[in-house]
């Protein structure tokens, strides 16, 4: 599926911001929302992962159905996960482009990996 990508942070991770490595932040930031709709359609199932990927990148995150998107849309909060889906241009502001991102987005049985997995993961598929 072809989705549009939208990051930002989230009551939940914002809280674990100050202790990354933690479990915590772990469940806050490595997910990937969905709409009911898209969720479905995909046969996803609480518990199960989805594979994104672009131009910049992929990454694996544990799957969660939103009721508030709208289909096609996906939302990721802000962190290591999601910027490995964000580009390095800044189009002259100096903040990369987090939100309308596309990306393709399929169901998968790879694991998330932990935040010390993404940082020292040699193959430069995942970074």
């Amino acid at each position: 599926m072809l989705a549009t990508m939208i990051s930002g942070r989230t009551l939940a991770q914002g809280a674990g911001c100050e202790s990354k490595m933690s479990p915590d932040f772990f469940k806050a930031a490595a997910i990937c929302h969905l709409s009911e709709r898209d969720f479905k359609s995909m046969q996803l199932e609480e518990g199960k992962n989805v594979l994104l990927k672009n131009e910049f990148g992929q990454v694996v995150l544990a799957a969660r159905a939103d009721a508030g998107l709208p289909e096609k849309m996906v939302f990721i909060p802000m962190g290591p996960w999601a910027n490995i889906l964000v580009g390095k241009e800044t189009g002259g502001c100096g903040t990369p482009h987090f939100k309308g991102l596309m990306v393709e987005v399929e169901a998968t049985d790879s694991p998330v990996l932990s935040i010390r997995e993404l940082f020292s993961k040699r193959d430069r598929a995942y970074v």
